[in-house]
Protein backbone atom coordinates (compact mmCIF):
# COMPACT_ATOMS: atom_id res chain seq x y z
CA UNK A 1 0.00 0.00 0.00
CA UNK A 2 1.11 3.58 -0.97
CA UNK A 3 1.61 6.13 1.35
CA UNK A 4 -0.71 8.70 0.88
CA UNK A 5 1.85 11.14 -0.43
CA UNK A 6 3.09 8.94 -3.06
CA UNK A 7 -0.33 7.94 -4.14
CA UNK A 8 -1.51 10.04 -7.19
CA UNK A 9 -5.14 8.50 -6.29
CA UNK A 10 -5.25 9.72 -2.55
CA UNK A 11 -3.82 12.73 -4.25
CA UNK A 12 -6.81 13.13 -6.57
CA UNK A 13 -9.14 12.36 -3.90
CA UNK A 14 -7.48 14.67 -2.07
CA UNK A 15 -7.59 17.32 -4.51
CA UNK A 16 -10.86 16.37 -5.16
CA UNK A 17 -12.32 17.18 -1.80
CA UNK A 18 -10.04 20.28 -0.79
CA UNK A 19 -12.00 21.37 -4.10
CA UNK A 20 -15.51 20.82 -3.24
CA UNK A 21 -15.14 21.92 0.26
CA UNK A 22 -13.53 25.15 -0.49
CA UNK A 23 -16.44 25.47 -3.09
CA UNK A 24 -19.05 24.75 -0.48
CA UNK A 25 -17.78 27.45 2.09
CA UNK A 26 -17.52 30.32 -0.68
CA UNK A 27 -21.19 29.03 -1.71
CA UNK A 28 -22.42 29.11 2.15
CA UNK A 29 -20.51 32.87 2.71
CA UNK A 30 -22.23 34.22 -0.54
CA UNK A 31 -25.62 32.97 0.79
CA UNK A 32 -25.19 33.67 4.18
CA UNK A 33 -24.37 37.71 3.67
CA UNK A 34 -26.60 37.85 0.58
CA UNK A 35 -29.45 36.22 2.86
CA UNK A 36 -28.58 39.07 6.05
CA UNK A 37 -27.22 41.59 3.27
CA UNK A 38 -31.01 41.57 2.15
CA UNK A 39 -32.66 41.80 5.78
CA UNK A 40 -30.51 44.38 6.64
CA UNK A 41 -31.53 46.94 3.77
CA UNK A 42 -35.23 46.03 4.51
CA UNK A 43 -34.48 47.63 7.87
CA UNK A 44 -32.44 50.43 6.70
CA UNK A 45 -34.82 51.24 3.90
CA UNK A 46 -37.96 51.07 6.60
CA UNK A 47 -36.06 53.51 8.91
CA UNK A 48 -34.76 55.75 6.54
CA UNK A 49 -38.06 56.32 5.31
CA UNK A 50 -39.65 56.34 8.87
CA UNK A 51 -37.01 59.14 10.15
CA UNK A 52 -37.66 61.53 7.24
CA UNK A 53 -41.54 61.25 7.30
CA UNK A 54 -41.20 61.73 11.40
CA UNK A 55 -38.53 64.93 10.50
CA UNK A 56 -40.90 66.31 8.02
CA UNK A 57 -43.83 65.99 10.47
CA UNK A 58 -41.53 67.65 12.89
CA UNK A 59 -41.14 70.70 10.57
CA UNK A 60 -44.75 71.34 10.18
CA UNK A 61 -46.38 71.08 13.25
CA UNK A 62 -43.69 70.59 15.89
CA UNK A 63 -42.98 68.36 18.79
CA UNK A 64 -46.91 67.91 19.57
CA UNK A 65 -47.79 66.59 16.10
CA UNK A 66 -44.66 64.45 16.13
CA UNK A 67 -45.24 63.12 20.02
CA UNK A 68 -48.40 61.78 18.79
CA UNK A 69 -47.39 60.22 15.49
CA UNK A 70 -44.61 58.53 17.46
CA UNK A 71 -47.78 57.16 19.85
CA UNK A 72 -49.89 55.87 17.12
CA UNK A 73 -47.10 54.18 15.51
CA UNK A 74 -46.30 52.29 18.90
CA UNK A 75 -49.64 51.00 19.44
CA UNK A 76 -51.20 50.57 15.74
CA UNK A 77 -50.07 47.06 15.61
CA UNK A 78 -48.14 46.94 12.98
CA UNK A 79 -44.22 46.16 14.09
CA UNK A 80 -44.89 47.80 17.19
CA UNK A 81 -43.52 44.90 18.98
CA UNK A 82 -39.96 45.77 17.63
CA UNK A 83 -40.34 49.86 16.59
CA UNK A 84 -37.83 51.67 18.76
CA UNK A 85 -38.45 55.61 18.86
CA UNK A 86 -36.68 58.61 21.26
CA UNK A 87 -37.49 61.99 20.89
CA UNK A 88 -35.69 64.73 22.68
CA UNK A 89 -35.52 68.23 23.30
CA UNK A 90 -32.81 70.82 22.95
CA UNK A 91 -31.97 70.07 26.37
CA UNK A 92 -31.82 66.73 26.20
CA UNK A 93 -35.38 65.86 27.90
CA UNK A 94 -37.42 62.96 27.00
CA UNK A 95 -40.80 64.18 24.84
CA UNK A 96 -41.46 60.69 23.28
CA UNK A 97 -40.92 57.46 22.51
CA UNK A 98 -40.04 53.91 24.53
CA UNK A 99 -36.73 54.79 25.46
CA UNK A 100 -36.48 55.68 28.82
CA UNK A 101 -32.97 57.74 28.02
CA UNK A 102 -31.07 58.48 25.00
CA UNK A 103 -28.12 55.52 23.80
CA UNK A 104 -24.86 56.22 24.58
CA UNK A 105 -24.06 54.92 21.11
CA UNK A 106 -26.56 57.05 19.50
CA UNK A 107 -23.96 58.89 17.10
CA UNK A 108 -23.00 60.08 14.88
CA UNK A 109 -25.96 61.92 13.46
CA UNK A 110 -27.69 59.81 10.10
CA UNK A 111 -25.39 57.19 10.22
CA UNK A 112 -27.04 53.63 10.74
CA UNK A 113 -25.78 51.10 13.18
CA UNK A 114 -25.74 48.03 15.53
CA UNK A 115 -25.69 48.66 19.10
CA UNK A 116 -27.35 47.12 21.95
CA UNK A 117 -30.09 49.40 23.68
CA UNK A 118 -32.22 48.76 26.61
CA UNK A 119 -35.98 49.13 26.31
CA UNK A 120 -39.30 48.63 28.63
CA UNK A 121 -36.58 46.98 30.89
CA UNK A 122 -35.02 44.59 28.54
CA UNK A 123 -31.36 44.84 26.74
CA UNK A 124 -31.34 43.70 23.43
CA UNK A 125 -30.02 44.05 19.79
CA UNK A 126 -31.33 47.25 17.62
CA UNK A 127 -30.34 48.73 14.20
CA UNK A 128 -31.00 53.00 14.78
CA UNK A 129 -30.28 55.82 12.85
CA UNK A 130 -30.20 59.40 14.57
CA UNK A 131 -31.74 62.75 13.25
CA UNK A 132 -31.30 66.38 13.70
CA UNK A 133 -34.73 68.08 13.90
CA UNK A 134 -35.14 72.18 13.88
CA UNK A 135 -34.35 73.69 17.20
CA UNK A 136 -31.38 71.28 18.40
CA UNK A 137 -34.28 68.48 18.67
CA UNK A 138 -33.11 64.99 18.23
CA UNK A 139 -35.00 61.79 16.56
CA UNK A 140 -33.60 58.50 17.69
CA UNK A 141 -35.35 55.78 15.16
CA UNK A 142 -34.53 51.98 15.50
CA UNK A 143 -35.80 48.26 15.31
CA UNK A 144 -35.25 45.98 17.62
CA UNK A 145 -33.15 42.79 15.90
CA UNK A 146 -34.02 39.69 18.28
CA UNK A 147 -35.60 38.71 15.41
CA UNK A 148 -32.82 39.22 12.88
CA UNK A 149 -30.57 37.93 15.40
CA UNK A 150 -32.62 34.78 15.46
CA UNK A 151 -32.51 34.79 11.53
CA UNK A 152 -28.86 34.86 11.61
CA UNK A 153 -28.03 32.19 13.81
CA UNK A 154 -30.90 29.68 11.96
CA UNK A 155 -29.21 30.32 8.80
CA UNK A 156 -25.51 29.78 10.00
CA UNK A 157 -27.27 26.94 11.87
CA UNK A 158 -28.84 25.47 8.66
CA UNK A 159 -25.58 25.87 6.69
CA UNK A 160 -23.24 24.54 9.34
CA UNK A 161 -25.45 20.98 9.23
CA UNK A 162 -25.62 21.92 5.77
CA UNK A 163 -22.24 21.86 5.23
CA UNK A 164 -21.18 19.32 7.86
CA UNK A 165 -23.13 16.92 5.73
CA UNK A 166 -21.82 18.01 2.42
CA UNK A 167 -18.60 17.80 3.65
CA UNK A 168 -19.06 14.31 4.43
CA UNK A 169 -20.37 13.58 1.36
CA UNK A 170 -17.28 14.84 -0.19
CA UNK A 171 -15.25 12.55 2.12
CA UNK A 172 -17.15 9.39 1.02
CA UNK A 173 -16.97 10.60 -2.63
CA UNK A 174 -13.27 11.14 -2.09
CA UNK A 175 -12.86 7.76 -0.68
CA UNK A 176 -15.11 6.46 -3.38
CA UNK A 177 -13.12 8.01 -5.86
CA UNK A 178 -9.90 6.61 -4.63
CA UNK A 179 -11.11 3.19 -3.94
CA UNK A 180 -12.24 3.09 -7.78
CA UNK A 181 -9.33 4.77 -9.32
CA UNK A 182 -6.84 2.39 -6.81
CA UNK A 183 -8.91 -0.65 -8.06
CA UNK A 184 -8.50 0.27 -11.79
CA UNK A 185 -4.78 0.32 -11.51
CA UNK A 186 -4.91 -2.59 -9.10
CA UNK A 187 -6.25 -4.62 -12.33
CA UNK A 188 -3.43 -3.60 -14.51
CA UNK A 189 -0.68 -3.96 -11.82
CA UNK A 190 -2.20 -7.30 -10.93
CA UNK A 191 -2.19 -8.31 -15.23
CA UNK A 192 1.26 -7.03 -15.31
CA UNK A 193 2.55 -9.31 -12.15
CA UNK A 194 0.89 -12.29 -13.74
CA UNK A 195 2.58 -11.58 -17.11
CA UNK A 196 5.97 -11.02 -15.21
CA UNK A 197 5.47 -14.26 -13.72
CA UNK A 198 5.67 -15.82 -16.89
CA UNK A 199 1.74 -15.85 -18.37
CA UNK A 200 1.94 -14.18 -21.59
CA UNK A 201 -1.58 -14.97 -22.08
CA UNK A 202 -3.30 -13.04 -19.28
CA UNK A 203 -5.37 -9.84 -20.52
CA UNK A 204 -6.85 -6.57 -18.40
CA UNK A 205 -10.49 -7.04 -18.00
CA UNK A 206 -12.57 -3.83 -19.81
CA UNK A 207 -15.14 -3.30 -18.29
CA UNK A 208 -15.78 -0.15 -19.56
CA UNK A 209 -15.35 2.20 -22.49
CA UNK A 210 -13.75 4.99 -20.14
CA UNK A 211 -10.15 6.18 -20.36
CA UNK A 212 -9.29 3.11 -18.08
CA UNK A 213 -11.02 1.13 -20.65
CA UNK A 214 -9.39 2.68 -23.85
CA UNK A 215 -5.71 2.31 -22.21
CA UNK A 216 -6.34 -1.30 -21.17
CA UNK A 217 -7.54 -1.93 -24.86
CA UNK A 218 -4.24 -0.59 -25.41
CA UNK A 219 -2.31 -2.03 -23.66
CA UNK A 220 -3.84 -5.53 -24.43
CA UNK A 221 -3.30 -4.90 -28.07
CA UNK A 222 0.60 -4.37 -27.19
CA UNK A 223 0.17 -7.60 -25.09
CA UNK A 224 -1.10 -9.44 -27.87
CA UNK A 225 1.69 -8.07 -30.01
CA UNK A 226 4.33 -9.22 -27.62
CA UNK A 227 2.93 -12.32 -27.27
CA UNK A 228 2.64 -13.10 -30.80
CA UNK A 229 6.45 -11.94 -30.61
CA UNK A 230 7.64 -14.38 -28.12
CA UNK A 231 5.77 -16.98 -29.72
CA UNK A 232 7.78 -16.67 -32.67
CA UNK A 233 10.70 -16.30 -31.13
CA UNK A 234 10.08 -19.80 -29.16
CA UNK A 235 9.06 -21.30 -32.69
CA UNK A 236 12.04 -19.92 -34.43
CA UNK A 237 14.28 -21.20 -31.63
CA UNK A 238 12.46 -24.64 -31.24
CA UNK A 239 12.69 -24.94 -35.03
CA UNK A 240 16.29 -24.22 -35.25
CA UNK A 241 16.82 -26.90 -32.77
CA UNK A 242 15.01 -28.81 -34.99
CA UNK A 243 15.59 -27.81 -38.83
CA UNK A 244 19.44 -27.11 -38.16
CA UNK A 245 20.67 -30.18 -36.14
CA UNK A 246 20.43 -32.43 -39.49
CA UNK A 247 23.11 -29.98 -41.07
CA UNK A 248 25.52 -29.48 -37.90
CA UNK A 249 25.56 -32.84 -37.81
CA UNK A 250 26.30 -33.60 -41.83
CA UNK A 251 28.84 -31.03 -41.24
CA UNK A 252 30.15 -32.44 -38.43
CA UNK A 253 30.26 -36.26 -39.83
CA UNK A 254 31.37 -35.27 -43.37
CA UNK A 255 34.13 -33.64 -41.66
CA UNK A 256 34.63 -36.68 -39.02
CA UNK A 257 34.73 -38.96 -41.82
CA UNK A 258 37.48 -37.48 -44.03
CA UNK A 259 39.53 -37.45 -40.64
CA UNK A 260 39.09 -41.48 -40.33
CA UNK A 261 39.31 -42.43 -43.60
CA UNK A 262 42.77 -40.48 -44.00
CA UNK A 263 41.92 -39.53 -47.73
CA UNK A 264 44.37 -37.73 -50.34
CA UNK A 265 44.40 -33.93 -50.38
CA UNK A 266 41.88 -34.00 -53.45
CA UNK A 267 39.35 -36.01 -51.06
CA UNK A 268 40.49 -33.28 -47.42
CA UNK A 269 39.06 -31.15 -50.23
CA UNK A 270 36.43 -32.36 -51.52
CA UNK A 271 34.87 -32.87 -47.76
CA UNK A 272 36.08 -29.37 -47.27
CA UNK A 273 34.44 -27.97 -50.30
CA UNK A 274 30.78 -30.23 -49.18
CA UNK A 275 31.34 -28.70 -45.32
CA UNK A 276 31.91 -24.90 -46.87
CA UNK A 277 28.47 -25.41 -48.77
CA UNK A 278 26.61 -26.38 -45.92
CA UNK A 279 27.65 -23.53 -43.43
CA UNK A 280 26.91 -21.16 -47.02
CA UNK A 281 23.27 -22.51 -46.96
CA UNK A 282 22.96 -22.38 -42.40
CA UNK A 283 24.38 -18.61 -43.29
CA UNK A 284 21.58 -18.04 -45.70
CA UNK A 285 18.94 -19.44 -42.81
CA UNK A 286 20.65 -16.96 -40.68
CA UNK A 287 20.34 -14.01 -43.04
CA UNK A 288 16.50 -14.44 -43.96
CA UNK A 289 15.85 -14.46 -40.02
CA UNK A 290 17.73 -11.31 -39.91
CA UNK A 291 15.49 -10.13 -43.08
CA UNK A 292 12.83 -10.93 -41.06
CA UNK A 293 13.81 -9.38 -37.73
CA UNK A 294 14.15 -6.40 -39.87
CA UNK A 295 11.17 -6.24 -41.70
CA UNK A 296 9.80 -5.97 -38.40
CA UNK A 297 11.61 -3.97 -36.57
CA UNK A 298 11.00 -1.84 -39.65
CA UNK A 299 11.48 1.79 -41.04
CA UNK A 300 8.72 4.19 -40.67
CA UNK A 301 5.90 5.08 -43.30
CA UNK A 302 7.71 8.54 -43.70
CA UNK A 303 10.53 7.24 -45.11
CA UNK A 304 8.72 5.22 -47.85
CA UNK A 305 8.80 6.54 -51.71
CA UNK A 306 5.42 6.49 -54.38
CA UNK A 307 6.45 3.70 -56.31
CA UNK A 308 4.65 2.29 -59.31
CA UNK A 309 3.33 -1.55 -58.72
CA UNK A 310 3.42 -2.26 -62.21
CA UNK A 311 7.22 -1.83 -62.74
CA UNK A 312 8.17 -4.10 -59.52
CA UNK A 313 6.07 -6.62 -60.87
CA UNK A 314 7.63 -6.63 -64.71
CA UNK A 315 11.39 -6.32 -63.28
CA UNK A 316 10.80 -9.58 -61.04
CA UNK A 317 8.65 -11.20 -64.48
CA UNK A 318 11.59 -10.26 -66.78
CA UNK A 319 14.01 -11.52 -64.07
CA UNK A 320 12.75 -15.39 -63.93
CA UNK A 321 11.95 -16.14 -67.22
CA UNK A 322 14.71 -18.00 -67.71
CA UNK A 323 14.30 -19.55 -64.46
CA UNK A 324 10.50 -20.81 -65.40
CA UNK A 325 11.87 -21.94 -68.83
CA UNK A 326 14.56 -24.39 -67.30
CA UNK A 327 11.71 -25.71 -64.90
CA UNK A 328 8.69 -25.91 -67.76
CA UNK A 329 6.98 -23.24 -66.42
CA UNK A 330 4.77 -20.68 -67.86
CA UNK A 331 5.50 -17.55 -66.30
CA UNK A 332 2.69 -14.79 -67.58
CA UNK A 333 2.49 -11.31 -66.62
CA UNK A 334 -1.11 -10.05 -66.31
CA UNK A 335 -1.04 -6.33 -65.94
CA UNK A 336 0.03 -3.61 -68.02
CA UNK A 337 -1.68 0.13 -66.26
CA UNK A 338 0.55 1.58 -63.72
CA UNK A 339 -0.42 1.04 -59.84
CA UNK A 340 0.71 3.72 -57.57
CA UNK A 341 1.57 3.16 -54.01
CA UNK A 342 3.78 3.73 -51.00
CA UNK A 343 6.43 1.40 -50.12
CA UNK A 344 10.10 0.72 -50.20
CA UNK A 345 10.44 -0.63 -53.46
CA UNK A 346 13.57 -2.91 -52.82
CA UNK A 347 11.50 -4.92 -49.87
CA UNK A 348 8.36 -5.27 -51.87
CA UNK A 349 10.71 -6.25 -54.81
CA UNK A 350 12.28 -9.08 -52.51
CA UNK A 351 8.93 -10.65 -51.76
CA UNK A 352 7.06 -10.91 -55.16
CA UNK A 353 10.28 -12.37 -56.02
CA UNK A 354 9.85 -14.35 -52.99
CA UNK A 355 6.30 -15.54 -54.03
CA UNK A 356 7.24 -16.35 -57.92
CA UNK A 357 10.20 -18.46 -56.64
CA UNK A 358 8.23 -20.39 -54.27
CA UNK A 359 5.35 -20.41 -57.25
CA UNK A 360 7.59 -21.94 -59.51
CA UNK A 361 9.21 -24.38 -57.19
CA UNK A 362 6.39 -25.88 -56.02
CA UNK A 363 3.87 -25.19 -58.89
CA UNK A 364 5.77 -28.23 -61.03
CA UNK A 365 6.25 -28.35 -64.73
CA UNK A 366 3.58 -27.85 -66.99
CA UNK A 367 1.59 -25.19 -64.47
CA UNK A 368 1.28 -21.72 -65.05
CA UNK A 369 2.32 -19.02 -62.78
CA UNK A 370 0.88 -15.61 -63.28
CA UNK A 371 1.47 -12.32 -61.81
CA UNK A 372 -0.75 -9.44 -61.46
CA UNK A 373 -1.18 -5.83 -60.00
CA UNK A 374 -4.23 -3.65 -58.93
CA UNK A 375 -5.72 -1.49 -56.37
CA UNK A 376 -9.30 -1.22 -54.75
CA UNK A 377 -10.86 0.35 -52.57
CA UNK A 378 -8.40 -0.49 -49.52
CA UNK A 379 -5.25 -0.52 -51.00
CA UNK A 380 -3.15 -1.73 -53.97
CA UNK A 381 -1.74 -4.90 -54.70
CA UNK A 382 0.57 -7.53 -55.70
CA UNK A 383 -0.46 -11.28 -56.24
CA UNK A 384 0.81 -14.80 -57.51
CA UNK A 385 -1.22 -17.16 -58.58
CA UNK A 386 -0.30 -20.65 -59.76
CA UNK A 387 -2.94 -24.06 -61.02
CA UNK A 388 -0.33 -26.43 -59.51
CA UNK A 389 -1.05 -28.94 -56.72
CA UNK A 390 -1.94 -26.39 -54.47
CA UNK A 391 -1.89 -26.61 -50.39
CA UNK A 392 -4.67 -28.67 -47.64
CA UNK A 393 -7.28 -26.03 -46.78
CA UNK A 394 -5.76 -26.65 -42.86
CA UNK A 395 -2.49 -26.14 -43.76
CA UNK A 396 -3.05 -22.23 -45.33
CA UNK A 397 -2.74 -20.74 -41.90
CA UNK A 398 0.70 -22.48 -41.63
CA UNK A 399 2.63 -20.96 -44.25
CA UNK A 400 3.54 -18.17 -42.75
CA UNK A 401 5.18 -19.50 -39.85
CA UNK A 402 8.93 -19.65 -39.60
CA UNK A 403 10.69 -22.97 -41.30
CA UNK A 404 7.42 -24.70 -41.53
CA UNK A 405 7.02 -26.93 -44.53
CA UNK A 406 4.64 -29.02 -46.07
CA UNK A 407 5.95 -32.77 -45.98
CA UNK A 408 5.78 -33.07 -49.33
CA UNK A 409 8.04 -30.24 -50.12
CA UNK A 410 10.84 -31.68 -47.30
CA UNK A 411 13.06 -32.85 -50.45
CA UNK A 412 12.78 -29.75 -51.93
CA UNK A 413 15.41 -27.02 -51.34
CA UNK A 414 14.44 -24.46 -49.02
CA UNK A 415 14.25 -23.40 -45.43
CA UNK A 416 10.60 -22.56 -44.87
CA UNK A 417 11.25 -18.50 -44.32
CA UNK A 418 9.91 -17.33 -47.54
CA UNK A 419 6.74 -16.78 -46.75
CA UNK A 420 7.24 -14.92 -43.21
CA UNK A 421 9.96 -12.84 -45.33
CA UNK A 422 7.02 -11.74 -46.94
CA UNK A 423 4.03 -11.67 -44.05
CA UNK A 424 6.55 -9.32 -42.16
CA UNK A 425 7.54 -7.06 -45.14
CA UNK A 426 3.46 -6.87 -46.14
CA UNK A 427 3.07 -5.75 -41.98
CA UNK A 428 5.62 -3.20 -42.00
CA UNK A 429 3.78 -1.81 -45.46
CA UNK A 430 0.39 -1.56 -43.20
CA UNK A 431 -1.04 -4.54 -44.84
CA UNK A 432 -0.70 -8.31 -45.27
CA UNK A 433 -0.22 -11.23 -46.89
CA UNK A 434 -3.63 -12.81 -48.37
CA UNK A 435 -3.16 -16.91 -48.92
CA UNK A 436 -6.24 -18.64 -50.54
CA UNK A 437 -6.55 -22.08 -52.43
CA UNK A 438 -7.54 -21.55 -55.96
CA UNK A 439 -8.63 -24.20 -56.74
CA UNK A 440 -6.56 -25.81 -58.40
CA UNK A 441 -3.40 -24.20 -56.88
CA UNK A 442 -2.98 -21.39 -54.78
CA UNK A 443 -3.04 -17.86 -54.85
CA UNK A 444 -0.96 -15.51 -52.53
CA UNK A 445 -1.59 -11.21 -52.41
CA UNK A 446 0.67 -9.13 -50.84
CA UNK A 447 -1.89 -5.98 -50.32
CA UNK A 448 -0.77 -2.60 -49.10
CA UNK A 449 -3.23 -0.79 -47.36
CA UNK A 450 -3.82 2.96 -48.32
Amino acid sequence: MLDWHRSIAARLALGYGVLVVVSISIVCAVFYFGTIGVLDRSVDRKLTVLSERLAALYQQGGSSRTRAEIAHLLTDRTDSDTEIFLLVDADGRRVAGNLSSWPDAASPVGRLLHHDVTREGRRGPARMLVRELAGGARLFVGRDMEEGKSIRTLVLRSLAYGGAVAILLVVAGAWLFRRQLEARIGQIRRTAGEIEAGDLSRRIPVASEDEFGLLSRDINRMLDRIEHLMEGVRHVSNAIAHDLRTPLARIRNKLDGALRQQQSVAGYESAAQAAIDDIDDLTRVFDKLLQIAAAESGMRPENFDDIDLYQIGADIVEMYEATADEQGVLLVQMFGDSVPARGDRNLLGSALASLVDNAIKYAGPGATVEVSAGSDEEGSWLAVRDNGPGVPSEELAKLTQRFYRLDKSRHLPGNGLGLSIVAAIAALHGGSLDIEDAAPGLRLRLRLLR
